[in-house]
C-alpha cells in the first residue's frame, strides 16, 4: 500500500541536510505510530523515498514522497498525527493513495523556483527581460561541471539550454529582482538552481551581489501527455 505525500520545508529547516530530513521523518513515523513497511535484512529501514531532494539552503512550498504502508490508514488522521510531531517548518500538506505504481522520484521532471537577487547596476525590468529573452534564444548555454570519468573527476562543458523550461522577470524593487524559473530536475536531466543563476549572471552581465541570492522552490511537476502538471 503506497501513500503519496506532499509536504513543505521552510525557514531555518532549509539548512538541514537531506539525510537529516530522512531521519526526521523516520522518527516522526515512529512517534505518530504510522504502520510503515520496513526493509528486510540485518539493518531494516523504513520504506519511503523523497523525490528530487533539495539542495542545502533552499526552502520549499511543495515536496513529495512515497511511503509504503503495511495497511491503509485514514488520510486526515495521518496528516493530523504527523503534523503534531513534526516541527512547524516541516508540515504535511496533502496526501493520496495513487492509482499508478510508478515511484514519485522517477515521475518528477521539472521544478519551479522563485529567485531573488540584488544587483550593483541600475537596470530596468524591460531591459533585463530583453537580455534574458535573447539569452534563451541562443543555441547553447554552457556551464562547466565536474564529472566522473573512471576514478577521476574532470571538468566538462554542458549545454543547459534544454534544461530551462521558462524564465520570467516578475518585478524589481530597489535593485532587487524577483524571477521565476522552471528548471529540469529528476532522472532525465537535472539543473541545479545555483548553476543556473551563475550562468544567468555571467551571460547577461547582471553584476549580482552573490550574498543576496535567495531561492525558494515553489513546486515540483511531472510531464503527462505533453503537459506539465502537479503530481498530486
Amino acid at each position: 500500500m503506497k501513500l503519496r505525500v506532499k509536504f513543505n520545508k521552510r525557514n531555518y529547516l532549509k539548512y538541514i541536510s537531506h539525510l537529516d530530513l530522512m531521519r526526521l521523518f523516520q522518527r516522526s513515523f515512529n512517534r505518530a505510530e504510522v504502520p510503515i513497511k520496513y526493509s528486510k535484512g540485518f539493518n531494516p529501514q523504513p520504506r519511503f523515498s523523497i523525490a528530487s531532494p533539495l539542495s542545502l539552503g533552499i526552502e520549499s512550498e511543495e515536496e513529495y514522497m512515497d511511503i509504503e504502508l503495511l495497511k491503509e490508514i485514514d488520510i486526515e488522521e495521518f496528516k493530523n498525527k504527523m503534523n503534531k510531531v513534526l516541527p512547524e517548518d516541516v508540515q504535511i500538506i496533502d496526501c493520496i493513495y495513487p492509482k499508478d505504481n510508478d515511484a514519485i522520484a522517477a515521475m518528477i521532471s521539472w521544478a519551479l523556483y522563485k529567485i531573488r537577487f540584488e544587483t550593483n547596476l541600475d537596470l530596468e525590468i524591460e531591459e533585463v527581460q530583453n537580455r534574458i529573452d535573447n539569452w534563451l534564444n541562443k543555441d547553447e548555454i554552457l556551464i562547466s561541471r565536474l564529472r566522473k570519468r573512471g576514478r577521476k573527476k574532470v571538468m566538462q562543458e554542458e549545454n543547459i539550454k534544454s534544461l530551462i523550461g521558462s524564465l520570467e522577470v516578475l518585478g524589481i524593487d530597489n535593485n532587487e529582482f524577483r524571477i521565476e524559473a522552471l528548471l529540469k530536475t529528476g532522472e532525465k536531466g537535472n539543473l541545479r538552481p545555483f548553476d543556473f543563476v551563475d550562468a544567468l549572471n555571467r551571460d547577461n552581465k547582471l553584476d549580482m551581489i552573490q550574498d543576496s541570492v535567495f531561492f525558494k522552490r515553489l513546486g515540483l511537476f511531472i510531464e503527462r501527455n505533453g503537459d506539465i502538471c502537479k503530481p498530486l
